[in-house]
């Protein structure tokens, strides 16, 4: 008996050259896209189908004290980032390998709620509560490329190397599950985490320094004579101006320069945040080919600053979003917030307008996923590309204003207007996991969640 076709329609199909109306999506049995038409759709075509986001700075555990750091002292002049981190610290080492495993998964399947298809996790969280190996030395990289299968996400798992406690200091007690005391130990942890996601089809695996302040630079150049070009590297860099200051005293400049100057910095290079640059800096990221990792809830929340927007598009430079500490999960707030913090201090709202087009939200949508997916570890050219799985954010052609408004006006409506109820789901490898609001598996990883939550007593 010849199997029922798999296919999929909508009323519109977002392309990297615009719309296709009407469009039928055939897929193979493995959810993998096998051919698009247009103009052969009947009236159960609903939704208007865009790439899934990608998520490209993640800390998993973090998600455990999301709204939780907004208690502030009275009698406290300075609350910032490294009040906050402390905070942080406590949590880190509080958590089991369950209660990880369980925060990741509902964190991920609240991501796919919101229409991220992928997450490049960057993982730091690699000791047991004594700071010592567990037998498994990626364990808890394992549990979250565990808990990405069952919420149905795809994870690029990130194990990041970290050693220092700041410049030229040791490590804090705070900070013992992190750390890799030497680049032999951390090339071991990777090696593992490399095992845990070998023939998984859902997870990659990418490489990862923490920051300048938390490997020593001999190390980081011993590094990279043997990084692997085509794999994917995050770092955190130029954050806080604390951070600046402190790299501008040790090596003599600040650190986006340093390491402009001392990495073969290139297109797989994804450089996290990256707040506080100098003209020198704000070049020679963007002539590299590198991307820059924004992640303006998180940045705003913590008071960073924010990124010389304007003057990196200047140079054409490459840039994708990431929810960081998970305060916000919702990929157009992301768009939205890095949009009006430079209109705030620009005064101009053509901050998304390119040489080729003046379609704001359509511009961010396509370079948001085209770097976001070289954070992955991919280089797709298209968004939904003949044999690739088909993963999409699907949005509701029934929600009014969605509803009323031209194909022309669709991407800015979805950017600039949106909320989670204008969402009919999430499409990962051709299978719905999110529909109505709802993950297919909600119940399930709610509870795990509530245990997890209840057995911290941290909320």
């Amino acid at each position: 008996m010849k199997k029922a076709e798999k296919s999929f329609q909508f009323k519109g199909l977002l392309t990297e050259n615009g719309w296709l109306e009407n469009v039928k999506v055939y897929l193979d049995d493995d959810g993998k896209i096998e051919k698009i038409d247009s103009g052969r759709v009947d009236s159960s075509a609903e939704g208007y189908a865009l790439p899934g986001f990608q998520n490209a700075h993640s800390h998993a555990f973090q998600y455990a004290m999301a709204g939780l750091a907004e208690l502030h002292s009275t009698n406290s002049v300075d609350d910032d980032f490294w009040s906050w981190r402390s905070a942080m610290y406590d949590i880190a080492l509080s958590v089991s390998p369950d209660e990880l495993e369980a925060i990741a998964t509902m964190l991920y399947s609240k991501m796919l709620r919101f229409g991220y298809t992928s997450v490049a996790e960057f993982h730091y969280l690699h000791h047991d509560k004594d700071g010592k190996l567990f037998d498994n030395r990626a364990e808890l990289g394992a549990r979250l490329v565990s808990a990405a299968k069952t919420a149905g996400i795809k994870i690029t798992l990130v194990p990041m190397f970290y050693q220092m406690g700041g410049f030229g200091q040791v490590a804090l007690e705070k900070q013992k599950r992190f750390i890799s005391p030497s680049l032999d130990e951390y090339l071991k942890l990777w090696e593992a985490s490399e095992k845990v996601v070998r023939n998984q089809s859902h997870a990659k695996i990418g490489y990862g320094i923490h920051s300048l302040r938390a490997v020593k630079a001999g190390d980081i150049e011993s590094f990279f004579k043997d990084y692997k070009q085509d794999l994917p590297f995050h770092i955190h860099l130029a954050e806080q101006i604390k951070e600046i200051k402190d790299c501008q005293e040790f090596y003599h400049m600040p650190p986006v320069e340093w390491f402009l100057n001392n990495a073969p910095v290139s297109e797989n290079f994804h450089l996290v945040h990256c707040t506080h640059l100098n003209d020198f800096e704000v070049k020679g990221i963007a002539e590299s080919g590198a991307s820059v990792v924004l992640c303006p809830t998180t940045e705003g929340n913590l008071g960073d600053g924010i990124f010389r927007f304007i003057d990196y598009k200047e140079f054409n430079g490459n840039w994708s979003i990431g929810t960081d500490s998970h305060i916000g999960l919702n990929p157009f707030e992301e768009l939205r917030l890095l949009d009006y913090g430079q209109r705030l201090i620009s005064h101009k709202r053509n901050i998304f307008t390119t040489s080729e087009s003046g379609d704001s939200g359509f511009n961010a949508i396509k370079m948001a996923w085209k770097s976001g997916r070289r954070a992955m570890g991919e280089q797709n050219s298209e968004f939904f590309e003949i044999g690739d799985d088909f993963d999409a954010v699907v949005m509701k052609s029934s929600s009014p204003l969605i509803e009323n408004s031209s194909i022309k006006n669709l991407c800015n409506t979805f950017v600039y207007t949106a909320d989670s109820r204008d969402i009919l789901g999430t499409i990962v490898a051709g299978k719905w996991l999110v529909k109505e609001n709802e993950h297919n598996k909600f119940q399930s990883i709610k509870d795990r969640f509530k245990e997890a939550i209840k057995n911290l007593a941290i909320r």
